[in-house]
């Protein structure tokens, strides 16, 4: 994993997506929770967008931003529950060259604490595509603060140790 020189922060290209048959920009707290999240911890929005919760929509908004070595990070909120819509893992595990397995994991575990027994009905998950780490979460502006506050913000932060994902990340200049 590479190292942050001088311990200071590496500044990341991160997009953010939020899946929503009724959100729009004035209506996404979610999305801009993540905003503005992402932009205090010294990155830079790279792109934003919502999309209704349809398996093809997303995965083009996805893949096109994996595709663009200008873009480092995905954050995904919304789509993750059991709702006849809800399709985000649908559409966005079969996009991963690598899982992270845990993240689900620890951000159910997190959420225990907050919500209860009601943290199983996320299907929150994570991958890399395209060296590209894409961390999809529930929609609710909560959620999205135990994922960024409790995983996503020291994956993303490159003075993080003992490892971090900046490293395996298509980081401008780094890699190509």
């Amino acid at each position: 994993m590479a190292k942050a020189k001088d311990n200071v922060v590496q500044p990341l290209a991160v997009a953010v997506l939020t899946v929503s048959d009724t959100r729009d920009e004035a209506a996404d707290t979610s999305g801009q929770y993540l905003v503005d999240a992402l932009q205090s911890a010294g990155h830079r929005l790279a792109d934003r967008a919502i999309v209704v919760d349809d398996i093809y929509q997303i995965r083009m908004v996805i893949s096109r931003w994996i595709a663009d070595n200008g873009i480092d990070a995905v954050l995904v909120t919304g789509g993750t529950g059991f709702s006849g819509r809800d399709s985000t893992p649908e559409a966005v595990r079969p996009l991963f060259d690598k899982n992270v397995e845990g993240f689900g994991e620890v951000f159910r575990a997190l959420s225990l604490a907050e919500i209860g027994s009601s943290t199983i009905q996320s299907r929150a998950l994570a991958g890399f595509a395209n060296n590209t780490v894409i961390f999809c979460m529930p929609g609710s502006t909560g959620a999205c603060r135990t994922a960024w506050t409790g995983l996503i913000r020291e994956q993303l932060d490159s003075t993080h140790g003992p490892c971090n994902f900046v490293g395996v990340l298509k980081v401008r200049g780094e890699q190509g």
